[in-house]
């Protein structure tokens, strides 16, 4: 498993327009073949910014399988019109982790 990790920068105003997006947009990730958990995490010092996290399979299954499908195209037209610059996006793999 890997972690997407996104930082979305939203139009200062448009927060809750993006976050009226986000129901739908989620669903079209979670749909996506290799995809698990989906979440967004809105910033509290910068409170347009959000967190996408995105579990998947593998790099793979994101870059090769998602970002090539109907479905990215999709997720763009459901929540770019409020992003202020593209998101920078990284993948994570686990080499720690500790539940309390």
């Amino acid at each position: 498993m890997v972690l997407e990790h996104a930082l979305l920068a939203v139009r200062p105003g448009d927060e809750e327009k993006f976050e009226a997006a986000l129901d739908e947009a989620l669903g079209v990730i979670g749909g996506a073949e290799g995809c698990g958990t989906v979440k967004v995490l809105r910033g509290i010092e910068s409170t347009s910014t959000y967190l996408l996290l995105v579990e998947w399979a593998s790099v793979e299954a994101h870059n090769e399988g998602f970002r090539k499908s109907e479905a990215f195209l999709r997720w763009r037209e459901l929540v770019s019109p409020w992003w202020v610059e593209l998101p920078v996006v990284e993948h994570f793999a686990a080499v720690a982790e500790r539940t309390a």
